[in-house]
């Protein structure tokens, strides 16, 4: 394992903030650059990883391990580049990779593909397809780039030593990513599949996250004879159906109550009071004006995990209908629903099917 890892952090930041460098701003919990430090060693595949900036004081009231180090970088990314491999040289490294602090959020998966490329190549890229369409400007006039055939490269890039030194050793011009000293010599990169998440924070924007909530729900009622089971919005055969001042339905009611829950607006008793106007009214109608309240409120739902409290009806059963009810009437995926079933062990008056209980946790984020 004679693999280095070098990540630029010398840039000052200009279109982030004005008085912070972005590498060191806060972002999911730690400073931007230690993603990329923690990856780097939880991977286990760096005898060292360097750290080229241009603001060594901060670094050095950090307690990296050993094998975490930093030098001064230059003016240009391309100067950083350069003065780290020069500095690695002395350690004979077989492999460097080439890592842009910038970039948070790529995993330690890319790190062991990029690895495993490395074996049968000299260059290995990372890349996405382009999402947007890409336009060329030449003096005044704009030209139309195919988007089928543009990419959009990334960090990590993962280099043999040696033939990456000697080229920017040559390389006179200034370049935006190593893979360049390749392609300006018509050299040969193998190019991977890249990561959507792992996008360069470039902005200040950049760094902002849709916010999560989270809501749980109950509900139990009785069981009693002469009237129809309802769960989950459907017909369910049963001896008994649960006694309410609507069709008893728990699954709803509980998802419904962690819904209100999670975006703060009361419970469920609240919005449908045991009057006239909603005796026996099914539970799909006071689940409906709530989800189209939550999706205008510019919400959505990430998922919904569920336990049915029961000794009989047996969930198993009716699990996958239950879930495609569910999502209809929640426009939901149903890979984004889990519905578990739980007895109590005969106890009580849920052991004695006596009545049935659910909860519920639900998880929505606010959509930017």
């Amino acid at each position: 394992m004679n693999n280095y890892f070098v990540i630029l952090a010398a840039g000052k930041s200009k279109r982030f903030h004005r008085k912070l460098a972005k590498q060191f701003y806060k972002y999911k919990n730690k400073e931007i650059i230690d993603h990329s430090v923690q990856k780097s060693l939880d991977s286990n595949l760096f005898k060292k990883i360097l750290i080229v900036t241009n603001n060594i004081n901060h670094l050095k009231n950090k307690k990296y391990p050993k094998i975490v180090s930093f030098i001064k970088g230059g003016k240009e990314r391309s100067d950083s580049s350069l003065i780290a491999l020069k500095y690695l040289r002395k350690y004979k490294p077989k492999n460097v990779f080439i890592h842009d602090a910038a970039r948070p959020n790529f995993s330690i998966k890319l790190l062991k593909n990029l690895t495993k490329n490395l074996k049968t190549n000299k260059a290995v890229i990372p890349v996405i397809p382009s999402r947007d369409s890409i336009k060329y400007k030449i003096k005044s006039q704009i030209f139309n780039l195919d988007k089928k055939k543009s990419l959009l490269t990334q960090t990590p890039q993962a280099f043999r030593f040696k033939n990456l030194y000697k080229l920017a050793i040559k390389e006179k011009k200034k370049v935006s990513d190593e893979a360049s000293f390749y392609l300006n010599q018509n050299l040969k990169i193998k190019f991977i599949k890249g990561e959507n998440q792992n996008n360069k924070i470039t902005y200040l924007d950049d760094t902002k996250m849709s916010k999560t909530y989270y809501g749980i729900g109950f509900d139990i009622h009785r069981l009693i004879k002469n009237k129809k089971l309802f769960l989950g919005g459907i017909k369910i055969p049963f001896h008994s159906g649960l006694k309410g001042h609507s069709d008893g339905d728990v699954i709803l009611h509980a998802i419904i109550d962690a819904i209100l829950g999670a975006i703060r607006r009361k419970d469920i008793g609240t919005h449908f009071p045991n009057t006239k106007k909603f005796i026996n009214i099914r539970s799909p109608k006071m689940l409906k004006p709530i989800i189209e309240n939550l999706y205008k409120s510019n919400f959505s739902i990430n998922n919904l995990d569920i336990n049915l409290i029961c000794e009989k009806p047996k969930v198993s059963k009716y699990r996958n209908r239950i879930i495609n009810s569910l999502s209809k009437l929640l426009k939901l995926d149903k890979d984004q629903i889990n519905l578990k079933g739980k007895t109590v062990e005969k106890l009580g008056l849920i052991g004695k099917e006596k009545a049935i209980a659910c909860e519920v946790i639900v998880s929505i984020f606010k959509n930017d």
